[in-house]
Formats: structure tokens, sequence, C-alpha cells
């Protein structure tokens, strides 16, 4: 007796994949960058310079220490600038679903 075919979950992802993934708009405002998103984007050139060589997952391990060695005086720079974007974020969010939800209006009459 021959087998039943069944579903394989590659098989039932592809299709899912295919077409049941909503589209990014690219209008749509970039994240906030964390505290130590701004502290690693100031220090990586660094860390490559004084470790020629390294591997890109080594990079980040020592930016993860470096990170934790810094105290709250060291940290309160780039709080700040974390703050400061987050703000932005939400503020460009805001006017970003109020458009749209202006569209939409547009687009039911």
């Amino acid at each position: 007796m021959p087998k039943e075919k069944t579903t394989t979950r590659k098989a039932a992802a592809k299709g899912k994949a295919d077409g049941g993934k909503k589209k990014k708009d690219p209008n749509m405002p970039k994240r906030g960058l964390s505290a130590y998103m701004f502290f690693a984007n100031d220090t990586r050139d660094k860390v490559r310079d004084e470790n020629p060589g390294i591997k890109f997952g080594e990079v980040g391990k020592l930016l993860g220490e470096r990170w934790k060695a810094l105290n709250e005086k060291q940290k309160a720079p780039y709080e700040a600038k974390a703050a400061t974007d987050k703000k932005r974020y939400e503020e460009e969010k805001a006017a970003y679903t109020s458009g749209a939800a202006a569209e939409e209006d547009e687009d039911e009459e």
C-alpha cells in the first residue's frame, strides 16, 4: 500500500512566506536606538583598532564587557542620547500614524 502524502513543516512554511507576510512600509519611522547602541557605535572602531584581526562576534563581546564596566556617570551621555532618540521616534510615529489614519479616511469617502 502506498503511503499518503503529508505536508511537512518546510512545505507549510513556504506557503506562508509567499503571500502570508505583510509588506513593511518604507515610510515608517525607524525605531530609536538604545543607550548601548549609541555606546557601541562610538566605541566599535576603537575596539577594532586595538584588536586587529578580531572576529565579528568577538567585537560584540568586548563591547558588551566594556558597557557593563561603565558606571552610571559614564553611561549618562548615552542614556541622554537614547532618550532624545526615543522622543524623536515617538513624534515621528505619531505623525506617521495620524497621516495614515487621514489617508484611510480619504479612501473611504
